[in-house]
């Protein structure tokens, strides 16, 4: 039962993320909205650092950030500690597009689970945070 769940929640989370990818750009991939939402969170990052916590290659990742600011949605700035290295971050415009499509899928989420009590709500989100730390 446990994985005939988890397989149709990644089934369903990838259905979204190319959903979800479209709005934010056309021509966006599916899993480059994954690192649009880290840097969202972070504000600015390394690329260094950004691999590691994502656990991609630099060159790997490299190339999906070159996509990206290809697209007007992420730029690089010098690092001011570093200035070998830089500086990740949404663009104006990426944040606009990213804030949008992130809006629009937090109200789907919320209508889908509007006849759950705030309990089980909150009970799915923490099980949820204790499966993504331990797996």
């Amino acid at each position: 039962m446990l994985e005939h769940e988890l397989a149709a929640l990644l089934r369903r989370g990838r259905a979204l993320s190319l959903e979800i990818a479209r709005e934010v750009h056309p021509n966006l991939e599916p899993n480059a909205y994954g690192l649009l939402l880290w840097l969202r969170r972070s504000g600015s990052t390394r690329l260094t650092d950004l691999a590691v916590l994502l656990g991609i290659g630099k060159g790997t990742l490299s190339r999906q950030i070159q996509g990206l600011e290809t697209l007007g949605l992420v730029r690089r700035d010098p690092d001011p500690a570093d200035r070998r290295a830089a500086q990740l971050r949404l663009t104006e415009e990426g944040s606009r597009r990213f804030d949008a499509a992130r809006s629009a899928r937090m109200d789907q989420i919320t209508r889908s689970m509007e006849t759950w009590p705030k309990r089980d709500v909150e009970e799915f989100a923490r099980l949820m945070h204790r499966f993504n730390e331990t797996f």
